[in-house]
């Protein structure tokens, strides 16, 4: 089998992707991955299902003990979980590490899902400081020739036939579609709360129209919670009017924030840890409460869009 090439020096995060087609491929991918890192004394972490688990235990024999196998689903079900997860895991072996590098192979566990995608592209903004050598492998037996897509895009290099090559459709990391865009209908709609510097009655809005959306009530409270820090990112930066719309969408209660005034805002915000140090941790906290939180500003204005999981989706 071969081995992949190179090996980030510490800071140095690499991030790949490999597609297979069999139980034999995974293999000829995953065990030169697992074994190298071993053999550097690399703490190894593997994300993949319980049959690949099975699959690299009767290869790795005794090795399989030195190496972390978990379920996908164990990093957390929101994107801003598993991205503090893998951060948390380098900062915990770093300083036992050689040169800082850890390694995690972490198949995606959600097929076709606006999320994966955002997560995946996110990861080259959230883990840019780390010695993460990250390898994400895609099963074309599971997945869609569009998801394949968009693993190209969202990987700087590609691992094929055991050597990593730069991914000629990668693209930068910038917003990625997820929801559909959603700007607040036009008019005075009686569905839109218009902001202009009252905290407490943009929050009592929220509560009362998603209040019916969610359950339990302590989901309403932390839904709440999520927008007001959001409105109050937007007061901290100089913005004191926003269109505030929420509804139901694909399963979600989704809250839109709106402004005809821009913010200057880094691709990807607030999927960075924060550093603890500074006052300004930024959205990270909303980020953390909701399942998708995407924001994106130019000339026109800016707009904050966030949702979580409602009811009806819980109980299907």
């Amino acid at each position: 089998m071969a081995t992949p090439t190179s090996v980030p020096a510490e800071t140095d995060f690499r991030h790949q992707s490999c597609v297979y087609s069999s139980d034999a491929e995974f293999l000829a991918m995953a065990v030169p991955f697992a074994q190298d890192g071993l053999r550097r004394g690399e703490p190894v972490l593997v994300g993949t299902t319980e049959a690949n688990q099975e699959l690299l235990g009767d290869v790795l024999g005794a090795d399989a003990g030195k190496i972390v196998l978990v379920e996908p689903a164990c990093f957390g079900p929101r994107p801003p979980q598993l991205a503090a997860a893998l951060h948390r895991y380098w900062t915990r072996y770093r300083s036992t590490a050689p040169g800082g590098a850890v390694r995690v192979l972490a198949e995606p566990a959600r097929v076709g899902a606006a999320e994966w995608r955002h997560t995946e592209a996110g990861f080259n903004v959230a883990l840019a400081d780390t010695g993460i050598w990250m390898l994400c492998p895609y099963d074309t037996r599971i997945f869609e020739a569009g998801a394949i897509e968009d693993a190209r895009r969202a990987h700087p290099e590609l691992l094929v036939g055991g050597k990593a090559e730069p991914s000629t459709q990668f693209t930068a990391p910038a917003r990625v579609d997820g929801f559909p865009a959603s700007p607040p209908p036009p008019g005075d709609s009686a569905d839109i709360f218009r902001f202009e510097g009252d905290l407490v009655a943009v929050r009592r809005y929220v509560l009362e129209k998603a209040g019916p959306l969610l359950h339990p009530e302590n989901a309403v409270a932390m839904f709440g919670i999520a927008v007001g820090e959001a409105i109050t990112y937007l007061t901290e930066h100089g913005i004191g009017r926003a269109a505030v719309w929420v509804r139901p969408a694909a399963g979600r209660v989704v809250c839109t924030l709106h402004s005809d005034e821009p913010l200057d805002l880094p691709a990807f915000f607030g999927s960075r840890p924060p550093d603890l140090r500074c006052s300004d941790t930024g959205l990270w906290l909303t980020d953390q409460i909701c399942e998708w939180l995407d924001i994106s500003s130019d000339a026109s204005g800016c707009t904050i869009e966030l949702a979580t999981p409602g009811s009806w989706a819980s109980d299907n």
